[in-house]
């Protein structure tokens, strides 16, 4: 079995055909044999009852032969083994022409039973060691004053040679038939397996050729309309390398970005470290204003670099975990509440305005808590001091409405890519993540989120998820 096994897949499949179709071919040929010697033998045996038939007087004259001597007899049952079995086993000859055939023990049972309308058929051979077939008759005999005598059977057999030869040629043929059969199933087989094995050897060398290039732009050609496993195969490893592809491009895009965004703090920093560090070397201390602004750029940086690592942070979460797993029931307008109570604190000269109807939504808490303080955050930002922001929540649509300057319609399509920030707000802190952030969890959460203009100025930002007015009776 380990040796099987360790075949290629083509010689296994060529031999497991082979297998299959020598099984059945040897079970019709054995079959067919048996069915032509139930035949041949059923052929012997009516010849034998005819025999025993015979003409008439023939078995009277049967039971006298054994009284005379044979060679001045003229027997009626020519070409066939004649004789008289007494119930003793022995046995006188009615024509000696073909030679005895051996009695058995159930010869003489059967001639004790007397059953006289009962013929009995079987295999047996002569003296010389010849296959026979026999079929002997129980008969009763009378004496010469008219008493019944003793049991005797009439015994009457012909030679299988003739018969034996046509099974063995039978035998013979249907042998070599199989064996053309076996091996030309084989040959097919193996055909058929190199045949349909054809796409996953074009996989596999496509497989071989990523993980020797790592070039996962390379596809299999596929029959669109062919739906069977292999073609189901070929498209699956075409979705897996074009997914693969996606997720590197967009991985070296994120490096990329994060890489550019990373350099301008890091650059900051480096100059401000390097001018504190210097003054202390050469002893020529910087003036105390100074030393205060460098220390607060020093601090604004730090902040930054904090604040786009956490966002890094929460990406590389979103794109890598399964927020299934981690998703559960959540009271949507108590998340809104929560981050309300953050948005105040960050603009407290603000007027933000609340209408929460209840909603529930099946989500990551900490994620949705997340994407909508960053929403309100960007209301806040570019919200002019002493404006209003209105926040509504009705039927599972969020609606964040600030009155700031608005988004220019050419940039709406790039609001929600990584590290994209508006050429007005580059001046603002933020990492150009945040909405990034905000769009893959609602789009884990099934949902759909959008920013548009509003009527009088500002920026309505639309967020719409689905789930249900009531909490489901499991909801704690």
């Amino acid at each position: 079995m380990q040796r099987f096994r360790s075949l290629p897949l083509r010689s296994r499949l060529a031999l497991l055909v082979a297998a299959a179709v020598a099984f059945g071919v040897a079970t019709v040929s054995v079959t067919c044999w048996f069915i032509v010697q139930g035949k041949l033998y059923e052929q012997v045996d009516n010849d034998l009852q005819r025999g025993m038939r015979g003409p008439p007087g023939a078995i009277f004259n049967a039971l006298n032969y054994c009284s005379v001597t044979p060679e001045n007899t003229d027997s009626p049952f020519r070409n066939n083994y004649v004789q008289v079995v007494k119930e003793n086993g022995t046995a006188c000859l009615v024509d000696n022409s073909m030679g005895k055939v051996k009695v058995t023990r159930s010869d003489r049972t059967a001639i004790k039973s007397g059953e006289l309308n009962k013929s009995y058929f079987r295999d047996g051979t002569d003296e010389d060691g010849n296959a026979v077939r026999v079929m002997l008759k129980p008969l009763t005999t009378t004496t010469a004053d008219g008493q019944p005598g003793p049991n005797v059977g009439l015994m009457i057999a012909a030679s299988l040679k003739s018969t034996q030869s046509t099974l063995n040629d039978l035998a013979l043929v249907l042998l070599l038939v199989s064996g053309l059969g076996v091996v030309g199933a084989g040959a097919a087989g193996l055909w058929v397996a190199r045949a349909g094995l054809r796409p996953v050897d074009e996989l596999t060398e496509a497989v071989e050729h990523v993980a020797r290039t790592e070039d996962l732009t390379i596809r299999i050609p596929v029959d669109e309309e062919s739906d069977d496993e292999i073609a189901r195969l070929s498209r699956s490893f075409n979705s897996m390398t074009a997914s693969l592809a996606t997720s590197r491009e967009v991985q070296q895009q994120l490096i990329a970005d994060a890489g550019h965004e990373l350099r301008t703090p890091l650059t900051s920093l480096r100059t401000n470290i390097e001018l504190l560090t210097r003054s202390e070397e050469i002893g020529r201390p910087i003036p105390p204003a100074d030393r205060k602004a460098l220390l607060t750029s020093v601090t604004a940086q730090m902040t930054e670099l904090a604040a786009l690592i956490g966002d890094l942070q929460t990406l590389s979460r979103s794109d890598a975990g399964h927020p299934a797993d981690r998703a559960e029931v959540v009271a949507l307008q108590d998340t809104v509440e929560a981050a309300l109570r953050r948005a105040r604190l960050r603009g407290p000269e603000l007027t933000i305005t609340a209408d929460l109807q209840p909603w529930y939504v099946r989500a990551e808490p900490s994620a949705l808590e997340r994407a909508i303080v960053n929403i309100l955050d960007n209301a806040v930002k570019f919200s002019p001091a002493g404006g209003t922001i209105d926040v509504r929540l009705k039927g599972g649509e969020l609606t964040v409405r600030d009155h700031g300057p608005g988004i220019p319609g050419e940039e709406l399509p790039h609001v929600f890519d990584r590290f994209w920030r508006s050429p007005d707000a580059r001046a603002l802190p933020g990492s150009g993540l945040g909405l990034s952030i905000v769009a893959r969890t609602v789009q884990q959460c099934g949902g759909e989120v959008t920013l548009s203009a509003a009527e009088g100025g500002g920026t309505i930002a639309a967020v719409r998820l689905p789930g249900a007015p009531t909490a489901p009776p499991d909801m704690p």
